[in-house]
């Protein structure tokens, strides 16, 4: 039976049996084996009776009212527990159910996770919707693969979760998380499938909020199968995530890199002002050197000592010692060497004003620098905020045409006052740069709990509202150390996080301040505190100068005045949201009281809810002193300046300058000694008087080769006894080559001087030398201590690459972790995961190193990494290599980066294969050899800023890259972009500070017009806009460099043809015109051109053919100007470029405006203008074609034939299908050479004014009008006329004109395209001798519509004719409507030719063969001595113009 110690329990233990269909009496007396319970709803308020079931593995207990988890000691079987919709608070009681695999705790009041670290079988976790705040209590879980804690109060994840390996389905919805930097902590997770984080059943998280939510989440965890509920595991969902995050990598990568080149260019102009400020001063101190050496020298041969002192040395007390030993000893000529002694001391004086000036000028110029590093300190932390934000957090920085910095501006100024300054000397503040911050998290949650609190309070009154919405500046503790890193810290994550302060109330309140003084005055007083306890000789003190301040919105809700007697807590002002303590009340300490209004507006305010506050601003500003700041741009400097260039009295250093005199005509005056111009044997002989040159060299002992422009000590060959070295003021500049010279060639060397040379490495350039030249005991006139002398040892040993230094920089991670960052992967890799010493090493080491990150460590070479065979990201920056060696085992490398070396050429990566990303920023390239890149077919990040580039050439294969930076180089000329037209891929390319950009007028567009590709240059994002205007001014525009580009190389010299058609030219632009030279034949055809261009410079073009394009004048149109008024801008239009349509009271004018032109292209003499749409011959400018031979100007709207006079030699004139009606009396005024002349297909009805034409030979004027047999008898004056066409035109419906024309033009030869001979004008005479004798006898003849003319005045009646016999050949003339008159069908073929001479339409040419059955042969332009290169380039565009030989297309196009 069943003992009950409570008597309830009977009941619950009934009511638990009868739920689950068991007997209550059975189980009571024998126990059950049943494994599985439940309870539902009610009936079971404790857990009570379980021990009844030994066997129990399930127990499900839903909507109970249990306080607390009791009785299931006994329940050892125990697999699955649900105790779910209770009440309970606390989780307990499980430490012996250890077999526990599935525990669900959901819907209950647990505030905390515990008392589960025995349960090591749990798998699935349920604590949703409970009240817990932190993920806790799981670290032992290491089966757990199922956790649910959605619903709860969890605003962190952070590393809580890493132990839980074997998690894959997680959901944190319902909760507080707001950071996606917090999200990346479940990457960790390898195992994770599905993760929730916005399930619909509950509440959103904050961070699904935000943008770009999906894609961080996806990118981060690309093992998820489910997102949110949503399948994600489709490969082009992540392929998009990948692609998006990988822009937003490539675009602040460059964005980083433009703000690290823009604080490299300030920096760069404070070096180059330092270099001139110091001018002056380092020419003092060499002259003064010099002399100083020659009186030493003097002394030295006064006292007989020629062999010359065995200590020498820079240092002021050893010359000191020397010269006091020298006054003892010797007693010759005391005067002389007392004067020499006198001038020496005066010398070594003004040696030390010199250098002192250097040193003012060096300390200026490192204030200035440290100034300018901190101003460009927070802009790149603030780029990777928000490339781990993926934009959510966002920072622009303002400019004035921004309402809001003018608003900043005006507010700091608003709360400035001069009188809480004066102590201070400073006038004023200036603001220096404004940036606002876009923080979308931390404004969500300030807009959120305003709303929460505008509900609570019921606040409905707007202005009230307002009110408690103020503008404060944050109170910075001054003695915070890490002063940027805590306000990343506030602008990333708000106040809550940052605040760390040691005040027992900063951890409550957020201290704020709307006044200046009271927020910056503890920060200059701290500073000028801290230099006066230090006592620095530098100009650092002046920082105090420059300010950072954080301008916040802030709610400040019910807000009071702090009591005196009360600290600030929340607990002593329980219901209010801010305190405030007014200005007055503040200590004397904090800020002196002054007498003057802003005591009583400015207050010190404290908020408690941090959420409140939120920071929208930062500004620098700067203030204004009464003591104007040291500056190496400052007014002083720039008259030392001036004077270096020219000495002026009265000016800064002029007092000085004239010390320098005086003492340089002290005496004694040495005079100088012969200047050595070479040091060859012939020299060294003659000064050692000896010709043994060897032994000269090799018993040198000091060598004084200072004050000259020495490179390289290459030529330093066995100086073994040399002792004494001084190469000061020289060019030297490669560390390492010049110390192995020494090293290897002056092993007995005590004195080195290499002070003021331009080293490249110069931080570690005295450790370096100590350590490699273990002789010295002097080096730059200090001597070298035992300690130094250690410390370069151990300098030089670091310099090696050994396993001891590998493992601390080396990493064994599979993979690139998925991080927004544009750091190198060897970087993160090697401070995620580093080996360290106490790693378990066996053989193979080596092999598991994938990461290796050897930054700074002063390598001189790469070694001992032949067995990294799985090397995929290495790293060597800024040390001092030389050359790309020792990688070639690393045939696995992906990344390779050694920015900040000394590496001249880019030799040794042909094996790396793999390669995707190179760096070699900061080195000394010139060049890109030709195939260096040919083999690495993966390559898509290059950088190769600030090196010696001049060519581009070398990247003409890699058909890869995404990304090239190379500004800063020397790339100069514009065929250098047509090297990077290939690269289909470039969507970044940066060229900033090359010369090509102030070189290439129009750089950008012209940049952005040949690589249309590109997404961004220069570190700007390309618009549409740009793109299109790059079209307008680049598209269509035939230059040398694209001429390069087509023939493979820029010498133009030898060109004779220029061939470039249907490629939308609008200008030409070949320079240098005198490469173009020869180029006599110019085919520019179906382009769009509307003027000659530059064509118009090319000295002796020849042929020119510019058909199909848009030709409108000769010369381009003038661009107008703003400075002409309009009635100059319209004189200066209608003379040089025919503006508007001429009517005949202007023609005259414009005629005699372009005879006063210029004659220009005097070698040309064929001119191809057809179907051009031209319609104004004057506006063509023709006449200044004088020597123009040939003209086509076929297929135009021409109306008029004039603008022509001028053309005096000209041949051959082609007007065919224009719209030409007649010629007016300007027309062929003038006495003209022409031989041939087109009208076909024109209007004509009349043949008026062609009579001067004396030297005419051949006349087409087919398919015209021409009616009238009257104006055929016009042509009676061309005495000349050899071949006439008429065809097509109503005149030739009457069958006798033919008979007309020949007997009328004796000397006629062909007519319409058939031969006249004998028997025609034997016919024609016969017919118009019995056409006169039938007038006489007056018979009248057939066709009585004839004109009368000059065939008699009286017309006939009709006669018939019944029976007609004509001779051979004869039939042709019958009538227009016999069977081989000319067809018209074909009227309008497009296939016309350019140059072919055969002067007849399709149609007279069909008809003519089809009667005489043979093929024709015209002369080409009938131009019997032309040039066959010409008609050789024409005859192959069939398709273009008029082509002789066996095809046949119309001569005229419409």
């Amino acid at each position: 039976m069943i003992e009950l110690e409570n008597p309830d329990q009977e009941e619950i233990i009934k009511e638990l049996c009868l739920c689950n269909g068991l007997s209550y009496e059975v189980v009571g007396q024998e126990g059950s084996d049943t494994s599985k319970l439940e309870m539902f709803f009610s009936g079971y308020p404790r857990i009570v009776g379980l021990s009844l079931f030994p066997s129990l593995t399930s127990l499900t207990i839903v909507a109970q009212d249990i306080k607390e988890i009791s009785g299931l000691e006994i329940c050892l079987q125990l697999k699955e527990l649900w105790i779910a919709e209770c009440c309970l608070e606390k989780i307990g009681g499980l430490q012996e159910c250890k077999n526990l695999e599935k525990l669900y705790l959901y819907y209950n009041k647990i505030s905390k996770i515990e008392n589960l670290e025995k349960l090591l079988k749990l798998e699935v976790l349920w604590l949703n919707h409970n009240a817990i705040k932190n993920i806790e209590g799981l670290q032992t879980l290491k089966n757990l693969n199922d956790l649910n804690l959605a619903g709860n109060l969890i605003s962190v994840i952070g590393r809580c979760l890493d132990p839980n390996e074997q998690l894959e389905r997680l959901n944190l919805s319902g909760n507080q998380i707001c950071s996606f930097k917090d999200l990346t902590n479940l990457t960790r997770l390898h195992h994770l499938t599905d993760l929730c984080l916005n399930d619909p059943q509950y509440k959103t998280n904050p961070v699904c909020l935000l943008y770009n939510y999906s894609t961080h989440v996806l990118y981060h965890l690309p093992c998820l199968q489910r997102l949110d509920t949503f399948d994600v595991s489709a490969k082009p969902i992540k392929e998009l995530a990948d692609i998006t995050a990988m822009k937003k990598i490539m675009y602040y990568n460059m964005r980083i890199k433009t703000i690290q080149r823009h604080l490299n260019e300030d920096l760069e102009k404070l070096n180059d002002r330092k270099c001139k400020l110091w001018k002056l001063p380092e020419e003092r101190i060499k002259l003064f050197s010099f002399v100083k050496k020659n009186l030493e020298r003097e002394l030295a041969e006064l006292k007989g000592s020629g062999k010359g002192h065995s200590e020498r040395s820079n240092n002021k007390k050893v010359t000191e010692l020397e010269k006091s030993k020298n006054c003892e000893t010797v007693t010759e000529e005391p005067s002389l060497q007392q004067k020499i002694l006198t001038k020496l001391n005066a010398l070594q004086e003004r040696i030390t004003f010199w250098n002192k000036k250097l040193d003012e000028i060096e300390a200026i110029y490192q204030t200035e620098v440290k100034q300018k590093k901190k101003s460009h300190g927070l802009l790149i932390p603030f780029l990777l905020i928000e490339l781990e934000t993926v934009g959510n957090i966002h920072f622009e920085e303002g400019t004035q045409s921004d309402d809001w910095f003018n608003s900043c501006c005006e507010l700091i100024l608003s709360r400035f006052c001069t009188w809480d300054f004066r102590t201070f000397g400073i006038t004023g503040v200036k603001v220096k740069r404004v940036i606002k911050v876009n923080n979308r998290i931390l404004r969500l949650k300030f807009e959120n709990k305003l709303q929460k609190f505008l509900d609570n309070e019921d606040l409905h009154d707007s202005e009230s509202y307002r009110n408690m919405l103020e503008c404060l500046f944050y109170v910075s503790d001054p003695e915070v150390t890490v002063k940027k890193k805590h306000l990343l810290q506030i602008l990333e994550k708000g106040f809550k996080d940052s605040e760390t302060s040691k005040l027992p109330f900063r951890k409550e309140a957020v201290i704020l301040a709307n006044s200046l003084s009271i927020c910056d005055c503890p920060r200059i007083q701290f500073l000028q505190q801290k230099y006066k306890d230090e006592k620095k000789n530098s100009f650092e003190h002046e920082l105090f100068r420059h300010g950072i301040l954080l301008i916040t919105k802030v709610f400040l809700g019910q807000s009071v005045q702090a009591r005196e007697q009360d600290s600030i807590s929340q607990a002593n002002y329980p219901m209010v949201n801010s305190v405030f303590i007014p200005r007055k009340y503040l200590l004397n300490s904090v800020v002196q009281q002054r007498d003057c209004d802003c005591n009583f507006r400015q207050c010190k305010w404290f908020v408690f809810d941090h959420d409140f506050v939120l920071p929208e601003y930062i500004v620098e500003f700067e203030y204004i002193t009464v003591v104007k700041p040291h500056s190496l741009f400052s007014s002083f400097n720039n008259a030392i300046l001036e004077e270096s260039k020219k000495n002026s009295e009265g000016s800064v250093l002029s007092q000085d300058l004239k010390f320098d005199e005086e003492v340089i005509k002290m005496e004694p005056r040495i005079k100088p000694r012969p200047k050595l111009i070479s040091l060859d044997d012939k020299t060294i002989f003659s000064l050692a008087k000896t010709n043994i040159y060897s032994h000269i060299v090799y018993n040198l002992e000091y060598l004084d080769a200072s004050h000259n422009h020495v490179i390289t000590l290459e030529g330093f060959r066995g100086l073994m006894k040399l002792k004494h070295l001084d190469l000061s003021w020289n060019q030297l500049k490669k560390s390492g080559a010049e110390i192995n010279v020494l090293r290897k060639h002056t092993a007995s060397l005590l004195t080195l001087d290499i002070r003021h040379n331009p080293w490249q490495k110069p931080a570690t350039l005295r450790l370096s030398v100590i350590g490699r030249l273990k002789t010295l005991t002097h080096l730059d006139g200090l001597v070298i201590s035992e300690e130094e002398a250690a410390a370069a040892v151990k300098f030089i040993t670091g310099t090696k690459i050994t396993q001891s230094s590998l493992l601390p920089h080396s990493s064994t991670a599979e993979e690139r972790p998925r991080i927004l960052s544009i750091w190198t992967s060897a970087k993160i890799l090697t401070q995620m995961s580093k080996l360290g010493p106490h790693s378990h090493l066996n053989g193979n080491w080596y092999l598991k190193i994938t990461a290796l990150n050897l930054d700074g460590q002063h390598l001189f070479e790469i070694t001992n990494l032949e067995k990294l065979e799985n090397l995929k990201w290495a790293s060597f920056n800024n040390n001092n290599l030389s050359k790309i060696e020792g990688l070639e085992s690393c045939v696995n490398l992906e990344e390779l980066t050694l920015d900040g070396n000394c590496i001249s050429k880019i030799e040794g990566i042909s094996k790396l294969t793999k390669l995707t990303r190179l760096s070699l920023n900061n080195n000394l390239l010139t060049g890109l050899e030709k195939h260096t890149f040919d083999n690495i077919l993966h390559l898509h990040s290059l950088s190769l800023e600030n090196n010696k580039i001049t060519s581009l050439s070398g990247l003409q294969k890699a058909f890869t890259l995404i990304e090239l930076y190379i500004s800063n180089n020397y790339v100069a000329l514009n065929q250098e972009i047509y090297n990077l037209k290939g690269l289909c891929n470039l969507v970044i390319l940066d060229m900033y500070g090359n010369i090509i950009v102030w070189n290439q007028e129009n750089y950008r567009l012209f940049v952005i017009f040949h690589l249309p590709e590109l997404k961004a240059l220069d570190g700007i994002s390309i618009e549409p806009p740009e793109t299109e205007c790059a079209k307008d001014l680049f598209g269509g525009r035939l230059t040398s460099d694209m001429i390069a580009e087509r023939q493979g190389h820029s010498d133009f010299t030898q060109m004779q043809e220029l061939n470039w058609t249907s490629s939308s030219i609008r200008t030409v632009d070949l320079i240098p015109v005198d490469q173009f030279r020869n180029v006599c034949n110019v085919n520019l055809q179906n382009n769009n051109l509307t003027s000659f261009s530059g064509l118009i410079y090319l000295p002796n073009v020849k042929v020119l053919c510019l058909n199909y394009n848009h030709i409108e004048s000769i010369m381009p149109r003038l661009k107008p100007q703003a400075h002409l008024t309009s009635r100059q801008l319209l004189y200066q239009k209608v003379p040089s470029s025919g503006y508007g349509q001429q009517g005949t009271s202007k023609i005259n004018r414009d005629t005699m405006s372009n005879e006063n032109l210029p004659p220009i292209m005097h070698s040309l003499e064929v001119l191809h203008l057809g179907y051009n749409g031209i319609s104004n011959l004057i506006q063509l400018q023709l006449n200044r074609l004088r020597n123009l031979k040939f003209l086509f100007l076929q297929g135009n709207e021409i109306s008029q034939v004039e603008g022509l006079d001028n053309l005096v030699v000209l041949q051959e004139l082609v007007v065919d299908h224009n719209r030409i009606r007649a010629f007016n009396d300007s027309a062929f005024a003038k006495p003209s050479s022409l031989l041939a002349l087109h009208l076909e297909e024109n209007r004509l009805r009349e043949l008026s004014k062609l009579q001067s034409l004396v030297k005419l030979e051949k006349l087409f004027l087919g398919y015209n009008k021409i009616q009238d047999m009257a104006e055929l008898e016009k042509l009676d004056g061309i005495s000349s006329l050899r071949e006439l066409t008429v065809y097509g035109n109503p005149i030739c419906r009457k069958m006798l004109h033919r008979h007309v024309l020949i007997f009328r033009l004796p000397n006629l030869q062909m007519l319409d395209g058939i031969p006249v001979n004998s028997d025609d004008r034997a016919k024609a005479e016969f017919h118009f001798s019995e056409l006169q004798a039938k007038k006489n006898s007056l018979i009248p003849v057939t066709n009585s519509r004839m004109d009368g003319g000059s065939f008699g005045p009286v017309k006939a009646p009709p006669m018939k004719i019944t029976n007609v016999i004509l001779p051979g050949g004869f039939s042709h003339y019958l009538g227009s409507d016999f069977t081989l008159t000319p067809e018209v069908e074909d009227k309008k073929n497009k296939n016309a030719g350019i140059l072919t001479n055969n002067p007849r339409s399709i149609h007279a040419e069909i008809a003519f063969r089809q009667l005489r059955g043979i093929n024709l042969s015209p002369s080409l332009l009938s131009h019997q001595n032309m040039a066959s290169p010409t008609a050789q380039m024409y005859q192959s565009n069939q398709d273009e113009g008029r082509i002789p030989g066996s095809h046949f297309p119309r001569a005229n196009q419409m």
